[in-house]
């Protein structure tokens, strides 16, 4: 998915402690990166759409003389779905593959091939007679090879220039010093297809064991000044150089850094102990030891704003007669705009304005939501005390999700001024942040469990993150669509919303 740039409203004390070296360098980066996972899961959805266009086209050609079975159907849709993988499999979707395409094309072009020709294989062994599918599939054959190598083409010209502009990239900081790290940084600079972009060191030692530079990359700061680096410069690669043993120290810079929504990775290069060659990933020949995953990304971040987009729209259709009557009584019940705009933390901490049906008088309004609303609070207009107890108050965000500030299941988006106990949620919650992830959502697995509403106890701030790192683990499709479908019969319970 793309990156996208933090505000700094949010971790403000926290950038301003960085080096003014470090916010420079931030500020140089701090134009959108395009994930590489995203683009890579884009190509593979797009190549088999269209490979499935143009099978069911030339079937539907084929077959105006003979009706068509199920299996003919299925063998044109499943075709391009087990190429696809074929040429994952053979690497043929790999960013250097797509830059390349002179290089990789034999094995793309293999790999459709061979799925098609074994396609051919079986109709002749399951269908004697001569079917639709059969007089089909050599123009299915040559159809796909021209567009493979037509689209592949194109792909090209867009990835190099992606590149050239520095957006097509993993970036990326060390942890740690000394000798390690100054191998993991040739090393990584012995690997120029690697996609990897070494943006600055951090670490908590100092002296000879850390100088301030090493091989021209300077060192930012501390592993505490690490997360407001990493929202502000878009880093999505947090490498750890340090010893495998070295369980203390690990402990505590995981601790430190599992709130961002990056991929962290334990460098292998200097290791004495040997795992299985399945435990490690690679850059390049670099192994690493993976500690934590970016949630949500490549093709599921595709399939999941699919799914946001298309169900976001049919919202706003089914919906809109209910959007109607709730502005006209909002007007006729006070003075005031219909909608209103709060800032709340959005994803990796940007600071978003999510609309919402304005329910509160509006010379008593309270944007920043400095205090919160309670049972019976007066500032709540007669219509506003319905839409919010209905969640009505919160349909508008449907345009959000169109816009791509929210998703519609994820953590709630909290209000940047949220607090308990004169307390803010995130020194009430160790590691609170790490429910910014992944995108917000309007509703969300905690809401569904009874987590809503007001929060005037720290206990239910901690079961809301509780059941929102839950999500944040167990996401898929499914799992979304599940949240979603609950939530209308959920919204029945309001006891705790006002």
């Amino acid at each position: 998915m793309t990156a996208r740039t933090p505000s700094p409203l949010g971790d403000s004390d926290k950038e301003d402690a960085l080096s003014a070296e470090a916010r420079a360098i931030a500020a140089r980066l701090s134009g959108r990166a395009i994930a590489p996972g995203f683009v890579t899961g884009t190509v593979q959805a797009t190549e088999f759409i269209a490979l499935a266009l143009i099978g069911s086209f030339l079937l539907a050609l084929a077959s105006r003389s003979a009706p068509l079975g199920w299996s003919e159907i299925l063998a044109v849709i499943g075709a391009p779905f087990v190429a696809v993988i074929a040429i994952r499999a053979r690497g043929g979707y790999r960013v250097t593959a797509l830059a390349d395409p002179v290089a990789t094309l034999t094995r793309v072009l293999f790999g459709w091939g061979a799925v098609v020709i074994g396609v051919a294989a079986a109709s002749f062994f399951l269908a004697p007679t001569e079917t639709p599918l059969r007089g089909t599939l050599g123009l299915f054959l040559v159809a796909g090879f021209l567009f493979l190598i037509a689209e592949r083409a194109i792909i090209a010209t867009i990835v190099r220039a992606l590149i050239r502009q520095g957006r097509l990239e993993r970036r990326a900081v060390i942890i740690g010093g000394g000798a390690e790290a100054e191998a993991l940084v040739q090393a990584i600079a012995a690997e120029p297809k690697g996609g990897i972009r070494v943006c600055g060191l951090f670490d908590d030692r100092g002296g000879a064991r850390s100088p301030d530079e090493m091989l021209g990359y300077p060192k930012l700061g501390t592993v505490a000044d690490l997360v407001a680096f990493a929202r502000l410069a878009g880093i999505d690669l947090l490498i750890v150089s340090l010893p495998v043993n070295a369980e203390a120290r690990l402990l505590e810079v995981l601790k430190a850094l599992w709130v961002l929504p990056a991929d962290i990775r334990l460098s292998a290069l200097g290791s004495r102990l040997r795992f299985r060659p399945r435990a490690y990933s690679y850059i390049g020949s670099i192994p690493f030891l993976d500690l934590a995953d970016q949630p949500i990304t490549g093709w599921n971040a595709l399939a999941k704003r699919i799914f946001d987009v298309v169900f976001a729209t049919i919202g706003l259709v089914v919906l809109s007669p209910l959007l109607l009557l709730t502005a006209i009584l909002i007007k006729i019940d006070s003075p005031g705009p219909v909608l209103f705009r709060q800032k709340r933390y959005g994803f990796n901490n940007e600071v978003i304005e999510v609309l919402k049906f304005r329910s509160i008088y509006e010379h008593l309004s309270d944007p920043g939501a400095k205090v919160a609303v309670t049972r019976g609070d007066p500032r709540v207009t007669r219509i506003g005390r319905f839409i919010r107890r209905s969640s009505i108050d919160e349909l508008p965000q449907l345009v959000n999700v169109l816009r791509g500030e929210l998703s519609l299941v994820g953590p709630r988006p909290h209000a940047v001024n949220a607090h308990t106990d004169d307390a803010p949620w995130d020194d009430v919650v160790d590691g609170y942040f790490a429910r910014h992830k992944v995108k917000p959502g309007m509703t969300g697995w905690a809401q569904i469990n009874g987590w809503r509403g007001e929060v005037d106890v720290p206990e239910k701030i901690r079961r809301r993150v509780e059941y929102d790192l839950e999500y944040i683990d167990r996401w898929s499709i499914a799992f979304d669509l599940y949240i979603l479908l609950m939530t209308p019969l959920r919204l029945v319970r309001t006891e705790n919303a006002y």
